[in-house]
């Protein structure tokens, strides 16, 4: 089953990114206009994030939201086939102050959001870091699709990981300098064990593990801005939160990342994945001890 869907997926590879978009408009169309997928929950989200925006101004962010979800399927599948040249022409990423860091034995934390296109920003940090980087993912329940995204994800030497392993993982895999891109906006398993903060107008739990990681092993600690700048062309820009995490206080790297992640998204919104349920969990005042926000808490 994996050769044939890979050949499949190869041959579709193989088109003009020109053709390849106009199966991207069709594929908005069906998402959106027939199937309706997830819809509301992206209108649930996006009022909850924008409460201030007409029901016209959201309408008009979920269109060009289902645009780029389908560019990036797209986009990742072009992967299969893509030439170095072709590849460089979509990325645009200037990784030389975190080489730098690199260079002074410094192993670093990328910290993101699920913001468009991560395959692509996975792949250029993969490419230009000088040092191991490691890559945590989900795996898809279907074998077959899941070994060809992992080939995927891996070919330009990410170390991959799935969530499931990474604890009985982590020892080995980060007992020397390494980079490790994280995706800190993830529902936590246990919301009680979370860290609770506003996250646009309501209360939601975040991962406290790239926070306690980064805090352990001192590491230095990235953010990672995903800007679209057109169909095929991506920016990436880097800002360094702190060289040395191990001077921080705990909880205090998970709000900067809502800082930094909550003013990217609103500078443009669209490329923000708003189908899944942020907002899932509810706040209750058994949880006042995992409250980090320097706003109060609700009551």
């Amino acid at each position: 089953m994996y050769y044939l869907i890979f050949g499949l997926l190869y041959l579709l590879s193989l088109l003009p990114l020109m053709i390849l978009y106009r199966i991207s408009d069709f594929a908005y169309f069906i998402m959106y206009r027939i199937v309706g997928y997830r819809k509301d929950i992206v209108f649930s989200n996006l009022t909850l994030a924008f409460p201030e925006k007409s029901e016209e101004e959201k309408k008009q962010i979920a269109k060009e939201f289902y645009k780029n979800f389908t560019d990036t399927f797209i986009e990742t599948i072009k992967l299969l086939s893509i030439s170095e040249r072709g590849f460089s022409k979509m990325v645009e990423m200037d990784l030389t102050a975190c080489i730098a860091l690199a260079k002074k034995g410094k192993s670093i934390q990328f910290h993101a959001g699920h913001q468009f296109n991560w395959e692509l920003a996975n792949w250029k940090i993969a490419k230009e870091m000088p040092i191991p980087f490691v890559g945590v993912y989900m795996k898809i329940k279907n074998k077959a699709i899941n070994k060809v995204f992992y080939d995927l994800r891996s070919k330009k030497g990410t170390v991959l990981v799935s969530t499931s392993e990474f604890r009985n993982r982590m020892h080995e895999l980060l007992k020397t300098q390494y980079s490790i891109g994280l995706a800190a906006d993830q529902n936590p398993s246990n919301t009680a064990n979370a860290y609770w903060l506003y996250f646009f107008s309501r209360p939601a739990p975040f991962v406290t593990g790239p926070d306690k990681a980064a805090l352990k092993n001192n590491t230095a600690v990235v953010f990672v801005k995903m800007i679209k700048l057109s169909r095929g062309k991506y920016k990436f820009e880097t800002e360094i939160l702190v060289e040395d995490a191990g001077a921080e206080s705990p909880g205090s790297l998970t709000v900067q990342y809502r800082n930094i992640l909550e003013d990217t998204i609103r500078k443009n919104p669209s490329n923000y994945l708003w189908s899944h349920r942020r907002w899932k969990w509810e706040y209750h005042s058994g949880l006042e001890d995992k409250w980090i926000d320097t706003k109060q808490a609700p009551r």
